[in-house]
């Protein structure tokens, strides 16, 4: 049998007979019946509901994750809602300290009208979730590494928690990618990406993805799948076709991105002007030895750093990068900065003085004496 990283290349789609090397973008809104007026199999009715790029990159994203089964849709907040939405009213929810203001949002302001309440725990500490849990405590939702402060939470332990009281758990795998972490292996229930990020790698896509095994109630999956036909928050074709070719350089990718991260962390975490480095590949990192636990091939690639100083002093730092670029988003094949407090706005709870960094695929050296330069 390929290996995953031949098989991601090699995956055509299901109609493809063209004998071109590069599967085709498809997009028609609507595919004809035969001659009797009947539907044929394995040809889409319409591209809302199914369309051709979009199956292939469904089962590319499964393949990644050892799912069975993807939802793909149009960013990675509405692959978000479709989590939230199979739950239904009078739910609670039990999230993160440190995890991406937008999903917060979500909760705040899109399901107020759900009588959907949450509440807030450390999850590097599993007591912390047992003592959250209420009688109608619905879903954990857990980021590991988490956004910011790269908080590292021991999926094993919160998968055997749910589990034992019937609760759904679901991660958000975008910053450790299925590059360093599984989490459906490790018994989680759902799996989300905003594959905008590492999983398209070039800053030019928009999209998100629910991903799921064989041990997911199928009313949990079919409900998420009906949010997307139904709902229509789809990518489109074009932005499928995009996001295909990039899974097929995915793995050279992040290889190139975790040596980078790596140098880059264990330099700044040796810098007079750094104040503190998180980053889970650290041994000085809170939760290292949980990161070792579940992590392969390395670290990931995300990292934050609190400089010496205020919020003027980290923004200086930030204005005098060259190559590292100042801009809200993560995952691309360019170095990012980004100061998450002036990003996130008057409800953000990141330290004045953190810079979050997505590392690239640069030269090491030339990142290395970016920050240099942008420090002394």
């Amino acid at each position: 049998m390929a290996s995953l990283e031949t098989s991601i290349i090699h995956q055509t789609l299901e109609i493809e007979n063209s004998g071109a090397v590069v599967p085709a973008l498809i997009q028609s809104t609507t595919f004809k019946r035969d001659g009797a007026g009947a539907f044929v199999e394995g040809r889409d009715i319409y591209t809302r509901a199914s369309n051709p790029n979009r199956r292939l990159l469904e089962k590319k994203l499964s393949m990644l994750e050892n799912g069975i089964d993807a939802a793909c849709f149009a960013s990675g907040q509405a692959a978000t809602m479709s989590i939230i939405h199979s739950l239904g009213q009078n739910s609670h929810v039990i999230l993160p300290d440190d995890i991406y203001y937008g999903t917060r949002v979500i909760l705040e302001n899109l399901y107020k009208n759900w009588n959907i309440s949450f509440s807030i725990v450390d999850m590097s500490d599993i007591k912390n979730i047992m003592q959250a849990i209420q009688k109608n405590t619905k879903l954990v939702w857990v980021e590991t590494p988490s956004n910011p402060s790269l908080k590292i939470a021991d999926l094993i332990e919160i998968a055997k928690l749910c589990k034992e009281n019937n609760i759904l758990s679901a991660a958000d795998n975008t910053w450790s990618s299925p590059y360093f972490t599984k989490p459906l292996d490790l018994g989680i229930d759902l799996v989300m990406h905003s594959t905008t990020k590492y999983l398209g790698g070039h800053s030019d896509i928009l999209g998100g993805v629910v991903i799921w095994n064989e041990k997911i109630n199928q009313e949990i999956s079919q409900c998420i799948r009906d949010y997307q036909t139904i709902g229509g928050g789809v990518p489109s074709p074009s932005d499928c076709w995009l996001m295909n070719r990039s899974l097929s350089t995915f793995f050279l990718r992040m290889e190139k991105h975790s040596t980078n991260a790596i140098k880059l962390a264990n330099f700044l975490n040796n810098h007079p002007k750094v104040e503190k480095v998180y980053y889970p590949g650290l041994k000085t990192h809170a939760n290292h030895d949980i990161a070792k636990k579940q992590m392969t091939n390395g670290f990931g690639v995300m990292m934050s750093i609190l400089t010496k100083g205020n919020e003027n002093d980290c923004l200086k730092i930030a204005s005098k990068l060259k190559i590292f670029q100042h801009a809200t988003s993560l995952g691309g094949v360019e170095s990012l900065v980004d100061h998450r407090k002036t990003a996130e706005g008057l409800h953000s709870c990141s330290p004045e003085n953190l810079l979050r960094i997505s590392v690239g695929i640069e030269n090491i050296e030339d990142l290395l004496e970016d920050f240099s330069q942008a420090l002394s």
